[in-house]
């Protein structure tokens, strides 16, 4: 496993687990329970997945000691708000079953962020999160949110695979020493990714799959990703991706995939503010 150190100092694993649309308890908690035993130590959730209980579970029944792990959860937008995230933040914490968090995060610019951001002050300076940080944040909220509080968000999740590299929004939040992890590594499978040109003959090359080059391709751009399978077998592979290194030409082949595409939605579109509130009840 390779790691970064995020800018208050602690150590993040470079390659994690997801677990977003996998509500069912038990086929979560044994895919976490595979991806452990296979070597991930990174595991991402969220109260809006449903299974942050079936995380708890796995956890436990690794046996692998809790300080070798690091584990993420988020808040989502009914709890957007100083005291709505203090109570999400207890009830997230009671349902894995943990002390403290490994990062926590705002899940999405929706919402009293300032509220809920000095909530995460907070439970970070009590210790009860090594790290805090944001989802789904553009780089104008992220100033924003930066300069009108006192701790600098130390991650920032978001939509990041071949189709959407995000250079730009990568260099900022470096020249910020802000880490970018992405979600989405495989473009939600759309736009017949997998069966690319250009990723299927690199990964012919190198004797990978096509999946296991747009992960590599993410670690070697220095972001952190998530990937998620149900198959066994597919975890697996998903994690075999440090015995091998893209050349530059390989890299920049991959650049020239880019078309700035989204599979979800603009963030500062108002259509998607408006989707999202509505999730939680809110309209106009």
């Amino acid at each position: 496993m390779q790691y970064t150190t995020l800018n208050n100092g602690v150590k993040m694993p470079m390659v994690g687990f997801g677990v977003f649309q996998i509500p069912d308890q038990d086929q979560c908690q044994k895919v976490v329970e595979e991806a452990i035993k296979t070597g991930y130590r990174l595991i991402d959730t969220a109260e809006a997945y449903g299974n942050e209980e079936a995380v708890g579970k796995a956890i436990k029944a690794s046996g692998v000691p809790r300080e070798e792990l690091f584990i993420t959860t988020k808040v989502f937008i009914q709890h957007m708000s100083y005291e709505g995230t203090k109570e999400a933040f207890a009830e997230s914490l009671k349902k894995l079953d943990l002390a403290y968090l490994d990062l926590y995060l705002l899940h999405q610019p929706v919402g009293d962020t300032f509220g809920a951001w000095r909530a995460l002050e907070e439970l970070y300076k009590e210790g009860k999160i090594r790290a805090i940080g944001v989802s789904n944040f553009k780089p104008d909220q992220i100033a924003n949110l930066s300069l009108f509080n006192d701790i600098t968000p130390a991650v920032n999740q978001v939509e990041v695979h071949v189709f959407n590299q995000k250079e730009e929004e990568k260099i900022y939040l470096t020249s910020k020493g802000i880490q970018m992890e992405s979600w989405g590594a495989f473009a939600e499978g759309q736009f017949d990714i997998f069966n690319n040109p250009i990723l299927t003959e690199i990964a012919a090359k190198y004797g990978k799959s096509t999946a296991q080059v747009m992960l590599r391709w993410q670690l070697q751009r220095g972001i952190v990703s998530l990937s998620k399978s149900a198959n066994p077998e597919r975890v697996r592979q998903n994690f075999d991706i440090f015995d091998f290194e893209l050349s530059d030409e390989d890299m920049a082949k991959i650049t020239t995939i880019n078309t700035n595409t989204t599979v979800f939605a603009d963030h500062h579109d108002a259509a998607t503010v408006e989707l999202l509130a509505g999730f939680v009840g809110k309209s106009f």
